[in-house]
């Protein structure tokens, strides 16, 4: 059986991955139906409201991990996943190398101006505490397959465009 894909589309809060995460999604579901999309903030979201809300290092380093080893039972399946998170640790983004045989990490990448610019969530408010690449540390990803600069001059289509054409993807493979 042919193994997954597992697609992580990394970066800050307000970057652009779950836009462009989703899109991408959309458009590999036509070659590959069985695709699964993973949010990281969805996940969290329905995480937390069984349990108590941990935003603890230690916490959001395991969700990660979990997430990420989910996506790789997929693909040891032959299901394509692709994952969007913040992924904000260097170890787990190195774990993800070492333990999933078809890896594929684009990190979305905006400028600290940007994303105080598009603000969509209010994080980069003023006075606004425990956001990562403010507050709270953030591994900038060194190793990524792809980085795409996302400071909005580029429509998100084309981003997934770009993309595609990377990875060698064809419609109807």
């Amino acid at each position: 059986m042919e193994k997954g894909t597992v697609y992580f589309f990394t970066g800050l809060a307000g970057a652009g991955k779950t836009t462009i995460g989703g899109l991408f999604y959309q458009r590999l579901k036509e070659i590959r139906p069985e695709a699964v999309l993973i949010d990281g903030d969805k996940n969290r979201d329905q995480a937390n409201a069984r349990a108590p809300k941990d935003y603890s290092t230690e916490a959001r380093r395991q969700g990660a991990k979990n997430l990420l080893a989910q996506c790789n039972e997929l693909a040891e399946r032959g299901v394509d996943a692709i994952y969007c998170g913040i992924g904000m640790y260097a170890d787990v983004r190195a774990w993800c190398r070492e333990n999933i045989e078809n890896y594929r990490e684009i990190y979305i990448k905006a400028s600290m101006e940007t994303l105080r610019r598009r603000n969509q969530k209010g994080l980069y408010s003023p006075g606004v505490k425990q956001v990562v690449g403010v507050d709270l540390p953030w591994d900038e990803p060194d190793s990524s397959d792809l980085v795409i600069e996302n400071e909005g001059g580029e429509e998100p289509e084309a981003i997934v465009e770009r993309i595609w054409r990377a990875f060698g993807l064809e419609d109807g493979v």
